[in-house]
């Protein structure tokens, strides 16, 4: 993730970080991505139903029951073993989460362990009742996915009134005290409804908006061909600072983040320095710590069945099965060559991104793509980045 109202406009800074050791069962949500231990936050798929039938959905979900999905006592001991582990955030996920009965009985052991929990959900479920039920649990956050106005979220979601639905479960969440975002996956069809999304946390009071670049897995591989250009990727990083900054200026401080590319972060940086190259020193310190892409070291997924990914979008490339050896152990194998791998990509990574000047802050982006377009270590076709950004650094 990249924080744009954290680096772009001064919402944290490095000392905030290191206040905290940057010790992640230390720190507070809004800066784990910047912690030196990268204890992994874990996206547990939990049920691959979903009652919508989304055209990008990387889980290729259907409104019906799949077989061999893990038990209630089976989630019971994953949370035990994340406890244990160190993993300071679980994100129930699916398909859809609220679509599992067990849901609020999980999400409560986990916060029973000290651990923070966060829903992922399309916010068509969440009722009054639901809404009062999580606040109750103590939940950290719900992400509610939106891909548009409701026109275009209603195409997206295979679904008429899905939107209204999901504002609707977005207000309740708001109203019952339960810290509540956009996350919105960008993409040639939605790219029209960006400022849009900027004026809805205005008028709906909405905390947090994650834009998320496309991954091509899923069934979003096939809008592939429908992804952002190049430079209509650095259009809307140039938008989405700028209307960030708009809104930092008019008294008003979401949190706003880019996903899935890290590429963001050198583009920032660039940015900064031709704006404010004071500043711009301390943005790239954070970028630092951030480290940049994490999946397989930051960041894993537990699938409905058990089996264990890198990233929730990677899913042809299974680690382990949690019902044979519990994640902390599969997560610290020394001898799964493609995990010991993720947790150094800088040696491993070829082409253009070998050579980057900001391979260190970008981690090498994100492999799912790269592999996608047919090399697991070769650059993420995605890298908006020139070949005069990407060949010199100047700090």
């Amino acid at each position: 993730m990249i924080g744009i109202s954290k680096l772009y406009c001064g919402a944290v800074e490095p000392a905030d970080v290191l206040r905290y050791n940057r010790h992640s069962g230390k720190l507070p949500s809004h800066l784990l991505q910047f912690s030196a231990d990268k204890k992994p936050v874990v996206v547990w798929n939990m049920t691959r139903r979903c009652n919508l039938k989304c055209i990008h959905c990387y889980s290729n979900s259907d409104n019906i029951n799949y077989p061999d999905e893990m038990t209630t006592e089976e989630g019971k001991k994953l949370i035990d073993d994340l406890a244990s582990f160190g993993s300071p955030v679980i994100l129930f996920s699916g398909g859809e989460p609220l679509l599992r009965p067990d849901l609020l009985e999980l999400a409560q052991y986990a916060t029973d362990k000290d651990m923070r929990a966060v829903i992922s959900t399309n916010g068509t479920l969440i009722t009054k009742e639901i809404a009062a039920k999580l606040q109750k649990i103590g939940l950290s956050y719900v992400g509610v996915s939106l891909d548009g106005l409701e026109k275009t979220h209603d195409r997206f979601r295979g679904k008429k009134g899905a939107f209204a639905a999901a504002i609707e479960g977005i207000r309740n969440c708001r109203d019952a005290g339960i810290k509540v975002g956009i996350r919105f996956t960008v993409n040639n069809h939605n790219l029209s409804d960006v400022p849009a999304m900027f004026d809805l946390l205005d008028q709906e009071n909405i905390e947090r908006l994650c834009f998320y670049h496309l991954v091509y897995t899923g069934r979003g591989s096939k809008l592939r061909k429908d992804d952002l250009t190049h430079q209509e990727t650095r259009k809307l990083l140039d938008l989405i600072m700028r209307r960030t900054r708009q809104m930092f200026d008019a008294g008003r401080q979401p949190e706003i983040l880019t996903v899935d590319n890290h590429a963001d972060g050198p583009y920032l940086y660039l940015k900064m320095k031709e704006e404010n190259p004071e500043r711009a020193k301390e943005v790239l310190e954070l970028l630092e710590m951030n480290e940049g892409n994490s999946s397989g070291h930051g960041i894993g997924c537990v699938s409905w069945d058990g089996e264990v990914y890198a990233d929730q979008f990677w899913r042809n490339q299974p680690l382990g099965n949690i019902r044979l050896k519990p994640f902390s152990k599969i997560w610290l194998d020394g001898e799964n060559k493609l995990l010991v791998k993720l947790k150094d990509k800088k040696k491993h990574v070829h082409g253009r991104c070998a050579t980057c000047c900001w391979l260190t802050v970008c981690g090498g982006n994100f492999r799912a793509r790269a592999e996608s377009a047919g090399d697991l270590w070769g650059p993420d076709p995605a890298c908006y980045l020139t070949d005069e950004e990407i060949s010199k650094r100047e700090d």
